[in-house]
């Protein structure tokens, strides 16, 4: 689950990692009110979507930038005034954009220098690494691409956690000296505390900066948590903005199911994330794309069949339907009833093909035979997958 900068920065204040001042609003008549409680002095204006480069972003109606910085008051309020439900396009959203709906004030900072720094999981460690850089307010990929001498690594265990001496080495490596070494070493171990006690997937504070004064702090904040663990972490779950999320994958959800929405125009249904995987790159090795990911689990009812097959004829792009089960735990027979009561509740008028292998298969196949509903069956993924591609373009 994905938070807002401002919601991020809530949480940075409650465990002691200093940054500006700032208020966040929803509404353009509380715009004056955010920013009378700042400082005299620059005020930055921040659009709040769940999607990077903001900064370098297109407002669809050709107003150039989600993040402002401004000199006066009304400067500000002219920039979020701009900028709220209005749809920012960066190279994270697509070509639609996303919709602005909360705009977030900040105090400027006098910078001395920009950093880069994360932590989050390593998949091949299976532990938490935190990342930091000399090269910060730019996309970390670029630098690891170019420089990647400019990057440093701690990876830390998971039983003992972030040392203080790994803190106080990735300050030094980034240059810090003195007490503003220890004001470095300090916000990356509550930042770390943070990660750990939150459940975090990643923190990401890009820039973080050296000030004049010989702070450092967090000017920017990218958060986003383990869905698995949210219900450990009730005041985290209020964090979360549906108005961010497709609603398709909202309904999803409601029905434990695991679907994320993809560009293609072929749906798969699977049971197993890896099974699911292996559909989608065949279904692109036969020339077709994948609409969504979407895996029912192992012991879905005939309920959760019936509630993603909604799901995915909601999607217009939708031109075919793959279904492909193996029965292991799932019984091919309640997929086959699943599928049926959603064909019939939803007067399926697109191409399905299905592919069934394993526990009560020929009563599956049995039951969409006399089902009266036209599918095309196969007999195996490759077959499946090359079938539902010639049917969908043979349509098109």
């Amino acid at each position: 689950m994905n938070i807002h900068e401002y919601q991020a920065k809530q949480l940075f204040e409650t465990y002691g990692i200093p940054c500006p001042k700032g208020a966040a609003t929803s509404s353009k008549k509380e715009f004056a009110t955010c920013i009378d409680g700042l400082s005299d002095g620059l005020i930055v204006v921040k659009s709040q979507i769940h999607a990077g480069g903001r900064g370098k972003g297109t407002f669809t109606d050709g107003f150039q930038g989600g993040v402002k910085l401004a000199k006066t008051k009304d400067e500000a309020i002219d920039f979020a005034n701009r900028m709220l439900n209005n749809n920012l396009v960066t190279v994270q959203t697509g070509s639609v954009g996303r919709e602005v709906q909360t705009i977030y004030f900040t105090e400027g900072a006098e910078i001395e220098k920009e950093y880069y720094l994360a932590i989050l999981m390593d998949r091949v460690t299976s532990a938490p690494v935190v990342v930091a850089s000399t090269e910060g307010g730019v996309e970390i990929e670029k630098v690891a691409e170019k420089t990647p001498e400019e990057i440093f690594k701690a990876s830390v265990d998971p039983v003992i956690g972030l040392q203080a001496h790994q803190a106080r080495g990735i300050a030094f490596k980034l240059g810090f000296e003195g007490k503003q070494a220890g004001a470095c070493a300090k916000l990356i171990f509550n930042l770390f505390k943070m990660f750990w006690e939150t459940d975090a997937d990643m923190v990401e504070i890009n820039p973080m900066i050296s000030t004049l004064d010989g702070g450092v702090m967090a000017l920017d904040a990218k958060v986003s948590f383990d869905s698995n663990a949210l219900y450990r972490h009730k005041d985290i779950v209020a964090f979360r903005d549906l108005n961010e999320e497709d609603p398709k994958e909202i309904e999803a959800s409601k029905y434990d199911l695991n679907y994320i929405a993809l560009d293609g125009n072929i749906a798969c249904l699977v049971n197993g994330a890896g099974l699911a995987m292996a559909t989608m790159d065949i279904i692109n090795h036969c020339g077709g794309e994948a609409a969504n990911f979407l895996d029912v689990g192992g012991g879905a009812t005939a309920e959760q069949v019936t509630a993603a097959f909604k799901i995915i004829l909601s999607d217009p792009k939708v031109e075919g339907i793959l279904v492909n089960i193996f029965g292991g735990i799932m019984q091919c027979d309640v997929i086959a009833e699943g599928v049926i009561e959603a064909a019939k509740a939803v007067s399926l008028d697109k191409p399905l093909v299905v592919r069934l292998e394993g526990t009560n298969v020929e009563k599956g196949k049995q039951l969409l035979a006399e089902s009266g509903i036209k599918i095309t069956s196969a007999d195996s993924l490759a077959d499946a997958a090359q079938k539902i591609v010639d049917i969908v373009a043979s349509d098109s």
